[in-house]
């Protein structure tokens, strides 16, 4: 009976409590539910303010590597121009790709793997921290900016606990005593000069050594009355208070003496804030095209190589740039229309060792009145560069000065091996020009082989009004022992491309060519069109030596288009 009780009022209390907890429950959920809802409508619509404010969070949150990247560990040596462009920079992969043409500008080798500069600078980097720490990281201090920023001194100086010190006599001359300080020598650094000497010195003793244009800074004397007097001063040359007066931005103690050019103050105030600026960017301009890869044609170039011997160790390579004149913009001035095109050009070993550098505008310049004509013609550009046997690259980048348009073109090329007593042969060319030179102009300017001007044809196209230039050296051939002179022959042919079909056919002796020679024999040919059909043709010529039985066979192909101009002019 009791058990039945006890359960009877369990039941009763436990519907006494289901019956006032379900509307508590239920008012709870409700105001659980409004303020869900409620937190839901105010995350939908964010004010712009909001979304500005989160924006510029989360932009200083990614920013945070590039920041370091930028105001530590490039600190030194990016220029303005490129701190500028990136500071612009609004994404990662943005920026990413700035960092990375950031070093490739910088890396001597390219196509290798590592990058010598980056390796090189985070090291330094390090170098400085772990020795020139002061209070503040090694690469903050005068001396970590300067080592980062040109390398380790060709000789150092040190003074590390200062002390007696004898000065030299551009100083004055006399003993003192100093602060600790270090000079630091610099063979030459590019952009500043030769014997470049830098000292620090640290004033406070605590190991911060500060780069100073005053050598008297180094000097723990120079406000004692009497003490550490420079020799001009024992001699009563000069007082120790004219040291207070000079004008120089010194308190040296050399009286009324000339000081050295390289301590004049205007000197050293260049040299200063040259040692504060970044170096120079050694690939820039032009040249940070190169190494970026520009692959488009914008400025459309045509590029031919060709090689004549010098000795056998050196071979002069003509390297021949040509761009259509239409495709480049003219500004007019006084009736006069103008373009200009820099060209740069760098011819690197296979592992991008630089072994030739040279750049140069080209001006075409036309009556105004004219330019419609002008711009049907080509102009070309030709730098010859004497290279020993080997296989190179050659980048050539055209910039339209007044357009912008801009090309990079590269090739590879391989500087052929002439060998003794082996009959050799320079390029065959095809020119739009050959013609003899006057004596002062003999192997000097654009064209110029030896004694005659050959300006090669690039697309090695010609028209039937034309005159097809043969241009091609030959050498070591094998003298007769009696008349010490070549014995052999030249056999020209010309067929068509498409059948076949010999148009030209004919042999010339080595003796009835014009100063020929076992040493060289040159062959200079003038070729007239007129009476070649329109069509694609292929030239052979075979040289043989007869003394040393020996033989070489080079070919060319070239095209002979109508003669427009003629045609018309029938018409009419």
């Amino acid at each position: 009976m009791k058990a039945k009780r006890f359960f009877q009022f369990l039941a009763g209390s436990t519907l006494a409590v289901s019956l006032v907890s379900a509307p508590a429950l239920a008012q709870k959920a409700k105001k659980k539910d409004a303020e869900q809802g409620e937190r839901e409508t105010i995350a939908k619509p964010l004010s712009d303010r909001e979304k500005r404010r989160r924006e510029e969070k989360l932009r200083k949150e990614l920013e945070t590597p590039f920041r370091k990247w930028l105001n530590e560990d490039v600190f030194y040596i990016i220029t303005d121009e490129e701190k500028t462009s990136f500071k612009r920079l609004s994404t990662d992969e943005e920026r990413e790709q700035f960092i990375e043409q950031f070093w490739l500008r910088r890396d001597p080798t390219p196509d290798t793997q590592e990058n010598e500069y980056k390796e090189e600078h985070y090291r330094r980097i390090a170098y400085t921290n772990e020795r020139f720490a002061s209070g503040i990281p090694g690469w903050k201090t005068d001396r970590g900016r300067i080592y980062i920023t040109f390398g380790p001194p060709d000789e150092i100086e040190d003074h590390p606990s200062g002390g007696t010190y004898q000065r030299p006599i551009e100083e004055g001359g006399g003993t003192t005593s100093t602060f600790p300080f270090q000079k630091w020598r610099y063979r030459y650094i590019d952009g500043i000069g030769n014997d470049v000497m830098i000292e620090f010195v640290d004033t406070t003793m605590t190991g911060e050594f500060r780069m100073t244009m005053d050598p008297s800074e180094k000097d723990a004397l120079l406000y004692v009355p009497n003490a550490g007097l420079t020799m001009f001063e024992q001699m009563g040359m000069s007082s120790k208070t004219d040291r207070f007066t000079r004008t120089d931005g010194t308190r040296l103690g050399t009286g009324n003496q000339p000081l050295p050019q390289r301590m004049n103050q205007f000197e050293r105030l260049q040299q200063f804030a040259l040692l504060q600026k970044p170096p120079a960017v050694k690939f820039k301009d032009l040249e940070a095209s190169v190494n970026s890869k520009v692959t488009f044609n914008v400025l459309p170039i045509q590029v031919r190589t060709d090689f004549v011997r010098l000795t056998n160790s050196t071979v002069m390579t003509y390297v021949t740039i040509q761009m259509n004149k239409g495709d480049l913009q003219f500004k007019s001035t006084d009736a006069i229309a103008k373009a200009m095109v820099n060209i740069y050009a760098r011819i690197t070993s296979m592992t991008r060792r630089v072994v030739n550098v040279w750049e140069t505008p080209v001006v075409i310049e036309t009556p105004a009145v004219m330019l419609a004509e002008a711009s049907k013609g080509k102009a070309i550009y030709q730098n010859a560069v004497p290279l020993p046997p080997g296989t190179y690259r050659v980048n050539v980048v055209a910039k339209d000065v007044v357009g912008g348009n801009m090309n990079n073109y590269e090739m590879a090329i391989t500087v052929p091996r002439f060998e003794d007593e082996r009959l050799g042969a320079s390029s065959l060319i095809l020119a739009d020009m050959i013609e003899k030179v006057p004596t002062k102009s003999i192997g000097a300017g654009q064209f110029v082989i030896g004694t005659s001007k050959v300006r090669p044809r690039l697309n090695d196209s010609f028209t039937q009004n034309e005159k097809m230039g043969i241009y091609q050296a030959l050498y070591n051939f094998t003298p007769d022992e009696k008349t010490q002179k070549p014995a052999g022959s030249v056999a020209y042919e010309i067929t068509k491309a498409d059948g076949g079909e010999k148009v030209i056919e004919f042999t010339e002796a080595l003796t009835d060519i014009p100063g020929a020679s076992a040493t060289q024999v040159t062959i200079e040919k003038l070729l007239p069109l007129q009476n070649f059909a329109p069509g694609r043709y292929t030239l052979k010529l075979k040289v043989t030596d007869q003394n040393s039985n020996q033989s070489l066979v080079q070919t060319a192909n070239f095209t002979v288009a109508a003669d427009t101009t003629t045609r018309a002019s029938l018409k009419e």
